[in-house]
């Protein structure tokens, strides 16, 4: 029987704030447990993490190596999964892209912690994915507008269609609309989230919280606020720009990061297949929870705690 052994990680930085890569580990091989422990460290450091040459080449493998971070999340509260696999949901650019900044199910009263893409066709040309540090945002917030962003909560629903915006939409746009908005949520997240292994702060808003309110406030005042604090999530200085390659997987935290996949591609195939990790339910400054208003994902997704040793290893 073969001994796994560990040995030292090193991430090349992809930018000052956020994101870094490392090529030629073979995520589909088993890792020693020590080598977890350093991708879980990098992944609270640099938030998004790029493995060129992963050696994923199956669903079965991406499920493995995801589930090293912890439960696995289903593919999504209501869209379909791969056929025959319940934890892998396809990105395929047949049914619309994604370019709206956001993060990922955050409707839901405790949205993934983290997310694994995974290249399985790609265009010759665009086709990207940016990923933005909410952490760098939230330092670049002014004095006076952080401690205002600290004591705002957000409602965050799925109830409208992120993927195709009106004037891009595809000709299965309204199937997907209705499939994606079949079961209606709603939850109340705090604007500024404590991040549960490192205590960072960052603005925790993004797509899903663009169409609702401000607890407290008008919907012109919500998205007044909103599009203001937004503008600092999508600053170039906080964002990293990945291009994809074949045998790429890409392993990003969701719970400081907001992400956009740019339509730029002219409608060539593109498709990605995404695994996620379950979270917690997130928590303000003061320490209060997130609160659900409408929708039970408890079928989605387990709610995972600090304490599971696949989450405590690694303090940021």
């Amino acid at each position: 029987m073969s001994t796994v052994t560990a040995t030292k990680l090193e991430f090349t930085r992809l930018g000052s704030r956020i994101g870094a890569e490392i090529s030629g580990l073979d995520l589909s091989a088993e890792l020693h447990p020590e080598t977890v422990t350093q991708i879980r460290d990098a992944l609270n450091r640099y938030k998004a993490l790029v493995f060129r040459e992963a050696g994923i080449r199956t669903d079965e493998e991406q499920v493995r190596f995801a589930r090293r971070f912890g439960p696995l999340t289903t593919a999504h509260p209501t869209v379909a999964s791969v056929a025959g696999a319940e934890n892998v949901l396809p990105v395929d650019s047949e049914n619309g892209s994604a370019n709206t900044w956001h993060t990922d199910v955050t409707f839901v009263l405790n949205p993934p912690q983290a997310s694994t893409l995974r290249s399985i066709e790609l265009p010759p040309y665009g086709g990207e994915t940016l990923i933005a540090s909410a952490a760098g945002a939230y330092r670049d917030l002014p004095e006076e507008l952080r401690t205002f962003a600290d004591s705002l909560w957000a409602v965050h629903t799925n109830d409208y269609d992120y993927s195709v915006p009106k004037n891009l939409e595809h000709a299965n746009a309204e199937e997907r609309r209705k499939e994606f908005t079949r079961v209606r949520y709603e939850t109340a997240h705090p604007v500024v989230r404590v991040h549960p292994l490192t205590g960072e702060r960052g603005l925790f808003i993004g797509g899903f919280a663009q169409r609702l309110r401000i607890v407290g406030l008008s919907n012109t005042e919500s998205r007044d606020i909103l599009r203001l604090l937004q503008s600092y999530v999508t600053r170039p200085e906080n964002v990293v720009r990945v291009a994809w390659k074949p045998d790429q997987l890409v392993l990003f935290d969701n719970r400081i990061t907001q992400h956009y996949a740019p339509d730029n591609y002219d409608g060539l195939p593109r498709r990605l297949n995404r695994v996620t990790i379950a979270g917690e339910v997130p928590m303000s400054i003061e320490g209060k929870p997130s609160q659900s208003l409408q929708g039970d994902s408890s079928l989605y997704s387990v709610v995972a705690t600090v304490e599971d040793p696949a989450q405590t290893s690694v303090e940021g």
